[in-house]
């Protein structure tokens, strides 16, 4: 397999599951566009957790591998939320027993 399809496939494993990690820091009363830009950021810092793991850290110096990898991570992570996570509602229910409630709201 060419280095380009193993950093993308790097990418794409990293991402499939990283909307799970991201309902643990999202809360729900965020907007949709706050909580866009919070999962690019965990997506870019995923990225780039993966392209290090993968190939250490003289990996950032092919360009169009360290690329393929954040692509894949930001592809997949956002597809797969809006196609499966979203859809069973998992992600959303992470993020709500994940949200501290304050003395108001418990009781």
């Amino acid at each position: 397999m060419s280095a380009t399809l193993e950093s993308l496939s790097t990418g794409v494993q990293v991402g499939t599951l990283l909307p799970l990690l991201t309902a643990v820091v999202q809360r729900p009363a965020w907007s949709a566009k706050y909580k866009k830009v919070v999962a690019v950021v965990i997506a870019l810092f995923a990225g780039t957790c993966a392209v290090a793991a993968d190939g250490g850290w003289d990996q950032f110096q092919h360009g169009k591998l360290t690329a393929a990898t954040f692509l894949g991570v930001l592809a997949a992570s956002q597809t797969t939320y809006d196609l499966l996570w979203k859809p069973t509602k998992l992600a959303p229910w992470i993020e709500a027993l994940t949200t501290r409630k304050t003395p108001q709201q418990a009781g």
